[in-house]
């Protein structure tokens, strides 16, 4: 196994609440990426139309995504972005750039596209319902399961089912993702609310951006952690070389994890982690940075391991929201996976005091 950094270790982890390391970048803005798609796209239902806004002298010099994120909050500021780049928002007639600043009196227009056509089909794919009504449903996702279609995988996924089982969800967010608030790795088990209609996507957006929103995780992660509980506050990017796996950079963008020690075996530490932020791979890249990869991770760790898993030891095992329309907070939490709890049985030999 590879040698701890006990330095960085120390410098990342500390308990919450006493001391707050800052990202990289020196930004402590919260800014979900996965947010990004969980509030109303263009592809919601809502008709298409013009829409003029006239930039105050308070406003003068915002970027003009921005502008338009807090000006019309029914799109997401990546969403807007999008629309930017398609040549569907001008600036004194003239086509604009996202990252442009405007200035007092500038005239904006935002084309509004039509809804795209959904084309992703229902399938009949059996699932584990925690609970549902007639706004929400809350599933236990298991893995190899990728929660919504994309490049690979336009079948088999949690959205097929989901269209299967709410014949109502199509055109609630946009035409890949209906319904899908937040997201899971393809191998990460565990909780996901899903919204049923626009009130009850709205609303759990909002609690997503504003934090009210709670997920717990369980891992399993490699060697031993010097500290009990503690937080890492790492800013978190694409990776600059492989694509496909995101990094701790310093332009990356703010990610806080925090973190309680369980249980501590020989060679392994079991963890109850809870998200601030909701980055790509946070918990898996996070871990990955201290030195203390989630066991069988593929991307950020080692694949082999002596349990048998076949993906990350990580659980959204706890989901705790206030319900959109009766405003009653919930709470739900779901089972370890039976690998996943095979895993801990064999350590208990290994338990340490």
């Amino acid at each position: 196994m590879k040698e701890r950094d006990s330095k960085k270790e120390a410098a990342a982890c500390f308990p919450p609440g006493e001391r707050t390391m800052k990202g990289r970048n020196g930004e402590d803005e919260f800014d979900l990426e996965w947010a990004d798609d969980a509030v109303l796209s263009p592809d919601n239902g809502i008709p298409p139309a013009t829409l003029h806004y006239e930039v105050t002298p308070q406003e003068a010099g915002r970027r003009l995504d921005l502008f338009l994120a807090e000006r019309q909050p029914y799109f997401t500021r990546s969403h807007l972005q999008k629309l930017v780049e398609s040549g569907q928002v001008r600036v004194n007639e003239r086509p604009a750039k996202a990252g442009q600043r405007l200035k007092a009196a500038d005239q904006i227009v935002l084309e509004v596209p039509p809804p795209a056509r959904l084309e992703v089909l229902a399938e009949d794919i059996p699932l584990d319902i925690i609970f549902e009504d007639e706004d929400i449903l809350v599933v236990n996702k298991p893995r190899g399961m990728v929660v919504h279609p994309a490049v690979g995988n336009y079948s088999g996924t949690l959205v097929n089912a989901l269209l299967a089982h709410c014949r109502d969800l199509a055109g609630i967010n946009d035409v890949l993702r209906p319904g899908i608030v937040h997201r899971l790795d393809k191998d990460t088990t565990g909780l996901l609310v899903v919204a049923k209609n626009d009130l009850a996507y709205q609303g759990l957006a909002v609690q997503i951006r504003t934090r009210t929103l709670k997920r717990e995780y369980l891992a399993l992660v490699e060697g031993n952690l010097a500290v009990d509980r503690g937080s890492v506050d790492a800013p978190i990017g694409r990776h600059t070389r492989h694509r496909q796996r995101m990094a701790v950079i310093k332009e990356g963008r703010p990610a806080i994890t925090h973190f309680w020690v369980q249980k501590r075996f020989a060679g392994y530490t079991y963890l109850t982690l809870r998200l601030e932020t909701g980055r790509t791979h946070q918990i898996r890249v996070h871990m990955a940075y201290l030195g203390h990869p989630v066991v069988a991770d593929p991307l950020y760790g080692k694949p082999k391991n002596p349990f048998g898993l076949t993906g990350q030891a990580l659980h959204a095992a706890a989901l705790g929201l206030i319900h959109p329309r009766t405003h009653h907070p919930l709470k739900f939490s779901a089972p370890l996976p039976a690998d996943f709890a095979a895993a801990l049985e064999s350590l208990q030999q290994k338990l340490l005091p």
